[in-house]
């Protein structure tokens, strides 16, 4: 049986005497989405910064691709809840996609990554623009664009949405639906929006209060495609945020 594109195993991060999370296992396979939720302070971003690379665990071990995860993979791309402070102002937005793809010595090749990019996000011909000079939710679609333009296998996001307004939100939601289908990527969803994490995710992956460890993982049995009227006004949606909403609470 081959390995999860992502195996987190045993893992425990401590800050100073503060446990954070405490033997977390879970894996995340090729081509689903994953979304991680729990009480407030739980731990969940902390997990997500172990399986970027970002941090090093303080017990346990973290594969990406089979491989231990020493730092952030060439194969992943993450995004971040405060679009504000990850990209920097005083660079073009085209500038911004191209950061992390400072490696690549061909300047076309790097030009046509930045425009697929841009392009995926719905965000074609704004390379010139300033993030000040956009919206909210069109400074995340930079940072979306940024983490596609290293054509990550798994993307990692971190509350990625919880500082933009509801329309918005959804139009994201959907947004990282699409691009699981059309760009076959991978994707891991730190969330505190319950619905959120039911509408996007074949599991959401429960955890308890800190320090975290998974309390329960729940398949999520909902058809695809999904839509924001159809499947969250289903009998079936409900049921299954109820499910998650009591696990939370226990």
């Amino acid at each position: 049986m081959p390995e999860p594109l992502l195996a987190l195993d045993e893992i425990a991060h401590s800050y100073g005497e503060r446990e954070a999370i405490a033997n977390v296992s879970l894996s995340v396979e090729e081509g689903e989405i994953v979304a991680i939720v729990g009480p407030s302070g739980c731990g969940k971003s902390t997990l997500l910064r172990v399986a970027a690379g970002l941090i090093e665990p303080t017990d346990g071990t973290a594969r990406f691709a089979g491989e231990p995860i020493v730092d952030v993979p060439a194969g992943l791309g993450v995004v971040f809840q405060d679009y504000g402070r990850s990209l920097f102002p005083w660079l073009r937005v085209g500038a911004n996609v191209a950061f992390p793809l400072e490696h690549l010595t061909d300047r076309s090749q790097r030009a046509e990554r930045v425009s697929d990019a841009l392009e995926a996000v719905g965000l074609g011909g704004q390379d010139q623009a300033y993030p000040w000079e956009l919206s909210g939710g069109m400074q995340q679609r930079v940072a979306i664009a940024r983490a596609l333009a290293r054509q990550p296998r798994l993307l990692l996001m971190d509350e990625p949405f919880a500082s933009i307004d509801a329309q918005t939100r959804e139009d994201l939601e959907d947004l990282i639906l699409d691009l699981h289908r059309s760009r076959e990527v991978t994707v891991m969803v730190v969330t505190h929006d319950i619905d959120e994490g039911v509408y996007m995710a074949d599991r959401v992956i429960v955890l308890t209060a800190g320090p975290a460890h998974v309390a329960k993982t729940i398949h999520i049995d909902l058809p695809r495609p999904r839509h924001q009227d159809d499947t969250k006004g289903s009998i079936a949606f409900g049921r299954l945020r109820t499910e998650v909403y009591r696990s939370i609470e226990r």
